[in-house]
């Protein structure tokens, strides 16, 4: 054995706190690879096992085109704007002290803990044409629920935590001191912003819009209730995967979830090679 195998082996093996690397790993590896490697290979697998011709027709159908419109622009257009708000709610939440500041920040967290169900009841008792969002937009000539509208409504509820989660631990760890030397140095306000807070929070900024565009090209639970699922208008794509299901059509079913999980996997990546290219220019 080289030298410079030995190093790398004895680096592997180096003493850790918590011993019993090997078990631990072994387990892991485990519990990933039947908790979701499996059904994942057993998704592309009955996929896999259709003609090229049956999964086109199923998978690029007009009425699947039309919810891959649907599910990935207003998810991509809710998490830009989750982005935004979720930037400047974490930069309230970290940067300022207020009543009942605690208590906002827990009902970030909500989303997370409420039912999806029950969320897409709630948002439909308000953005409904009776709610009380529903009656002021009717005012304007505007109807929320039922229509695309509702869709991104219920996506904008969801995402929301993903961003500020992400963004609000790096943010509590810039030091404001940074952001005071720029000032005594002459920088304006927007320039340290963007020059000095925002390459910081790149990253993570990166990391929470993808997480959140992830989730919401899967959210079903809160949409359905509010999104009117009339297909080729309002109908998503995991609605379309369910209905299919319904209809025991087994094989146009896979194939919609195959198309959603090659694009939910090409949007992570992408997300994670931003995330890592952001880290790599905010260290220079």
């Amino acid at each position: 054995m080289s030298a410079t195998a030995a190093a790398g082996g004895l680096r592997f093996r180096r003493p850790s706190a918590v011993p019993g690397f090997g078990p631990a790993f072994g387990i892991a590896a485990t519990g990933v690879t039947l908790l979701v490697l499996a059904p994942l290979a057993a998704l592309v697998l009955r996929a896999a096992g259709q003609s090229w011709g049956e999964f086109a027709a199923a998978a690029f159908s007009p009425r699947a085109l039309a919810a891959y419109r649907l599910s990935f622009g207003a998810s991509a257009l809710a998490a830009l704007v989750n982005l935004v708000v979720g930037l400047l709610l974490a930069w309230v939440l970290v940067r300022y002290r207020f009543p009942l500041r605690r208590v906002a920040d827990a009902l970030v967290d909500l989303p997370f803990a409420l039912p999806t169900a029950v969320a897409g009841v709630a948002l439909t008792a308000i953005c409904a044409p009776d709610g009380l969002a529903g009656r002021v937009a009717a005012e304007f000539g505007v109807k929320l629920a039922f229509t695309p509208t509702g869709v991104f409504i219920a996506l904008l509820f969801i995402g929301l935590p993903y961003v500020v989660r992400t963004v609000q631990p790096v943010l509590a760890d810039l030091e404001p001191e940074l952001e005071e030397a720029a000032a005594l140095l002459g920088a304006s306000r927007w320039r340290t912003v963007t020059r000095v807070v925002l390459p910081a929070l790149a990253p993570a900024a990166a990391a929470g819009l993808a997480l959140a565009f992830a989730r919401s090209v899967g959210e079903y639970g809160s949409v359905i209730f509010i999104a009117g699922n009339v297909p080729m208008v309002s109908e998503i794509a995991p609605l379309l995967v369910v209905v299919q299901l319904e209809e025991y059509d087994y094989g146009a079913a896979t194939a919609i979830a195959a198309v959603l999980l090659a694009a939910s996997l090409v949007l992570l990546a992408i997300g994670a090679v931003l995330q890592r290219r952001l880290e790599r220019e905010g260290a220079r």
